[in-house]
């Protein structure tokens, strides 16, 4: 007898909204403790205590002691790749909305995504990267790293031949639920966001997976990719 993959018991996890704020919560890679999730989810904390133990014996979270604490994270990217993709699955058709608020309009025009560049700012960072010929649509939803896309990286400060590739290559297009397209994800993903970090190109926002483009930042991108700030807003 195959075994199936046991879809139901997962799904029946991220279903029941408090578990998926905490888990929404966690999108930006970040370990957070009990409290701050269970804050996050609106649910006292031994409600939070009990979700926990279900999202951590169901492998959708990991779990790391420090002292009298512990902290909570995602299990991995593969986790981060399954929400953001269930995230992006809605009707096509126009629907009547309410207007965004200034938190999911920052959500929605630049936020970490797990451990890689998403939203608005994140797609334009993507096609730039196209457009320059850095980067190429490949198979199997990977992005194939260019000649031209090497030597951009190393003068960018990214030694691209020290990247351990994954099962999944060295870049992987992340399918983006704000926008709908496809951005720059796997471990090239992770090394261009840390470097925009670095360079203080881009600034987290405090209890949010949102991230504020620095004018340093517009500054690079116009250069580099030919991205505007007023082209996105």
């Amino acid at each position: 007898m195959t075994t199936q993959p046991n879809i139901a018991a997962v799904a029946l996890l991220i279903a029941e909204p408090a578990r998926a704020a905490m888990l929404s919560a966690l999108l930006d890679g970040r370990a957070r403790p009990a409290g701050e999730l269970a804050h996050a989810a609106s649910v006292t904390p031994q409600t939070a205590s009990s979700h926990l133990g279900k999202l951590l014996a169901g492998g959708l979270l990991a779990v790391e002691t420090q002292g009298r604490h512990r902290y909570y994270r995602l299990a991995g990217s593969h986790i981060a790749l399954a929400l953001e993709t269930l995230a992006s699955i809605g009707p096509t058709e126009s629907v009547r909305r309410k207007p965004l608020t200034r938190g999911a309009q920052k959500l929605r025009f630049a936020r970490c995504c797990y451990d890689h560049l998403a939203g608005r700012v994140g797609i334009a960072v993507t096609h730039g990267l196209l457009e320059k010929g850095f980067l190429v649509a490949a198979e199997k939803k990977r992005f194939d790293l260019t000649p031209a896309g090497t030597k951009w990286f190393d003068r960018m400060g990214v030694d691209t031949t020290a990247i351990k590739p994954t099962r999944y290559g060295l870049a992987r297009q992340c399918l983006d639920w704000t926008e709908r397209q496809h951005h720059l994800a796997g471990p090239l993903g992770v090394h261009l966001i840390n470097l925009l970090f670095a360079e203080s190109c881009i600034r987290r926002l405090p209890s949010s997976r949102a991230v504020d483009v620095m004018p340093k930042g517009w500054k690079v991108l116009k250069e580099h990719l030919g991205i505007e700030e007023w082209s996105l807003l």
